[in-house]
């Protein structure tokens, strides 16, 4: 009888069970490999775990590194770098409380010059007023002296009737709304009215005053004053209190050609 042929399955290098690279599990060697290819959440887990107490370690390798800096010292080493660090801190507070009595001292300068900046200003508009420099316009009083037919006012009453108002505190006269008058103002009598710093001004004459227009008033007003000298002549006089009133006169002003000031004062 001839002999019966081997089937596949019965040859025993083809068995599953005779093949080690298939069989189930694996060696060990393949159970890593599939491991690290495919890790599973517990071995994630720990790694996490592993990373974070490694860095942990490490950190706290460096601030023992960084303490140690200090363990080496001896005593009188640490007192001396204590010593260090109050001489720096009492340096640094001797600074500050130095820079804040400049800043105080910058802050009371700078008011103080804005201060006698602001007095000089005011001090200049007030002799600007005064100098008759600049126009102005304030409370007041007008007179209105109107001349008669055979009379003229004469140049000694108008030469009073401007210094009583000087002496009551007139800060700004106006003559006819032509001329300005002030200290130096030159007064003349010429025919067909007065020349006063060069200009005619002819009758009848209005002088607007800015000051207190019931003190104005009084100085033209008392017995034997302007009123009475200007009613002496033969002219009338006529006063009006004004609640304001402009003065829009000026004069030049003139440089001083051999005065200067004082540098001592």
């Amino acid at each position: 009888m001839p002999e019966p042929e081997d089937r596949p399955e019965d040859r025993p290098e083809d068995r599953p069970e005779d093949r080690p690279d298939d069989r189930p599990g694996g060696t060990g060697r393949d159970k890593v490999t599939r491991a690290a290819l495919r890790p599973s959440r517990r071995q994630l887990v720990v790694a996490v775990v592993l990373a974070l107490v490694g860095y942990g370690v490490v950190v706290q390798v460096r601030a023992t590194d960084a303490d140690s800096d200090y363990d080496s010292l001896r005593q009188q080493d640490l007192i001396d770098v204590l010593n260090g660090l109050a001489g720096t801190t009492q340096r640094t507070q001797s600074e500050i409380e130095r820079l804040t009595r400049t800043r105080e001292q910058l802050l009371d300068e700078t008011s103080a010059r804005g201060t006698a900046l602001q007095e000089a200003r005011d001090e200049v508009d007030t002799l600007a007023v005064l100098a008759g420099l600049v126009p102005v316009t304030g409370p007041g009083i007008r007179i209105t002296i109107t001349e008669g037919a055979e009379a003229e006012v004469s140049l000694s009453s108008m030469l009073d009737l401007v210094q009583e108002l000087r002496t009551v505190g007139a800060e700004a006269i106006q003559l006819n709304g032509e001329v300005r008058v002030v200290a130096q103002t030159s007064l003349e009598d010429v025919e067909g009215g007065l020349l006063v710093d060069g200009t005619l001004v002819e009758a009848p004459y209005v002088v607007d005053v800015i000051g207190e227009p019931g003190v104005l008033s009084g100085a033209v007003e008392f017995a034997l004053g302007p009123r009475a000298q200007i009613e002496g002549d033969g002219a009338s006089l006529q006063v009006t209190e004004l609640g304001s009133l402009d003065v829009d006169a000026v004069v030049e002003q003139q440089e001083a050609e051999y005065a200067v000031p004082d540098p001592d004062q």
